[in-house]
């Protein structure tokens, strides 16, 4: 049965429906699968060909510097949500801001796919470039597609958009992560540009069918604040020209250069914008307390993903190295362990919230603290079982892939209680003024959790993912889950209302 189309939303003379939402979404759906695709499929096979040696076809890199450089990429992606948001917002505006940044993925999976040194790393920064402005934007036009916030198709219909990342990064590693382990590393990359591809021409297909909002710029830059940017802009891009060619012709340069300044500049843009919104006049004193006690969930989830995210790293060079890849006499390439947690997210996400609901009827549904404190204490026992799967194989034994797919179902179950919830919480606790910004520093969460592991591997090395450096990070996670769980009640208190 057709559903009651938007305001925003343009006619359909058609009358279909993708799942009783508005079409638009089911071009938004699709669009993020293949972008997910393309991202996870890359994803799961970029450490273990940086660390491949070279009669393998890949770059012989010390397994240390692989982790920090795929830590500092992931990074990246969420770090570019910022000035992703604000182009969407005051330059391009959200649809053809979609639109460039998924031509500009393209172009560097297709740069990874040439096997060029230099090139590879051009397309590592174009693919996180563009993943970080399509990220911002593409939500922002599900949105859209909506009559505001009250529209009661509206969290089902992020939640089928939902799954789409989810079949995306389940799919990815299946297929590319196949083919660029048993056939071509390059093969694999080249995939990846497909998927991207077909992701472009499904949005440019059917852009029609998206809300007209999409195409407005909100609140466009005045013509004297464009020049003020584009000065800006070109100014930095030459002081890093300069600086980094001087590095260059000093013949001092290696991969260091870029890794360290990117990992510190991901501990001090967050500080930054904390700091600029407590000193802003126009937030007000309830909301400045509301920010405070956004900052104890901000810190919460970057120890939270400084574990979850070492999955396409640390782990995946555990499962390359020391776990089995033969189940029920079923053999398979390392990078199918990539799409554990996204088979894990697609079966339990309904059952947890199907248990909240429940709970909530009786009164016990669990408060955002409880839950991020849950997520915390997840994930540091999920590395504590990692630390004995370390254990368990010394001496070079190759150990049971149900190590890895335990460790992965713990993880998912802490995502499900941490992640949903921050996103939410962070609606709630946003500034007025800062509405939009505010989810962009949480996503910075994200980007500070990798940037302080990628110091760690720089810092001592290999050590960080031994047995005792799982231990430790395990340790920490569980130790700050504990301490967010004592405090509660004070950062409830920060809350006002919000629950």
């Amino acid at each position: 049965m057709a559903s009651t189309l938007t305001k925003d939303a343009p006619e359909d003379s058609s009358g279909k429906t993708f799942f009783g939402h508005p079409r638009g979404l089911a071009t938004l759906f699709m669009t993020e699968m293949w972008e997910r695709f393309s991202f996870y499929g890359m994803r799961a096979l970029l450490v273990l060909y940086l660390t491949a040696a070279a009669s393998q076809g890949g770059m012989g890199m010390a397994a240390a510097t692989a982790v920090a450089l795929y830590s500092v990429y992931n990074a990246t992606v969420y770090l570019m949500s910022m000035p992703g948001g604000w182009l969407g917002d005051r330059v391009w505006g959200p649809r053809r801001t979609v639109a460039i940044s998924a031509s500009v993925i393209m172009l560097g999976h297709l740069l990874l796919a040439t096997g060029v040194s230099a090139l590879f790393f051009a397309g590592l920064v174009l693919i996180g470039v563009g993943s970080g402005l399509l990220k911002a934007n593409i939500s922002t036009m599900v949105g859209h597609l909506y009559d505001g916030p009250q529209d009661p198709r509206r969290d089902g219909g992020f939640t089928v958009f939902y799954m789409g990342i989810n079949i995306g990064g389940f799919a990815a590693p299946l297929l590319i992560g196949w083919a660029g382990q048993q056939i071509s590393w390059h093969l694999g990359f080249g995939l990846a540009a497909v998927g991207m591809a077909l992701g472009l021409v499904q949005f440019l297909v059917g852009t029609r069918h998206l809300a007209a909002r999409s195409s407005v710029v909100p609140n466009p830059l005045t013509p004297a604040e464009r020049a003020r940017a584009l000065r800006l802009t070109l100014t930095g891009a030459a002081v890093l020209g300069v600086f980094y060619a001087a590095v260059v012709l000093a013949d001092a340069f290696t991969i260091d250069w870029v890794l360290w300044p990117v990992s510190v500049a991901g501990l001090v843009l967050p500080t930054y914008y904390f700091a600029r919104m407590r000193r802003d006049k126009d937030v007000t004193p309830e909301e400045k307390r509301k920010l405070s006690g956004f900052i104890w969930f901000f810190v919460a989830a970057a120890i939270f993903f400084m574990i979850f995210d070492q999955a396409g790293s640390t782990l995946n060079l555990f499962a390359e190295k020391s776990t089995s890849t033969d189940l029920l006499g079923i053999t398979f390439p390392t990078t199918w362990f990539q799409s554990v947690n996204p088979l894990w997210v697609m079966l339990l996400a309904p059952v947890l919230a199907t248990l909240w609901v429940a709970l909530g009827r009786r009164g016990r549904n669990p408060s955002t603290t409880t839950k991020f404190s849950m997520g915390l204490i997840g994930v540091g026992v999920s590395f504590g079982v990692m630390a004995l799967a370390l254990v368990a194989a010394s001496g070079g034994a190759k150990v049971s892939p149900l190590w890895l797919i335990v460790i992965y179902l713990i993880q998912t179950l802490a995502e499900l209680c941490l992640s949903p919830v921050g996103l939410s919480v962070t609606t709630k606790l946003a500034p007025a003024k800062y509405a939009g910004q505010l989810m962009g520093v949480w996503f910075l969460a994200v980007t500070a959790g990798d940037c302080v592991f990628a110091l760690l591997q720089l810092a001592i090395g290999d050590a960080a993912s031994g047995t005792a450096g799982f231990a430790v990070q395990g340790g920490v996670a569980v130790l700050a889950g504990l301490v967010f769980l004592a405090a509660r009640k004070r950062v409830n208190a920060l809350l006002g209302t919000v629950r």
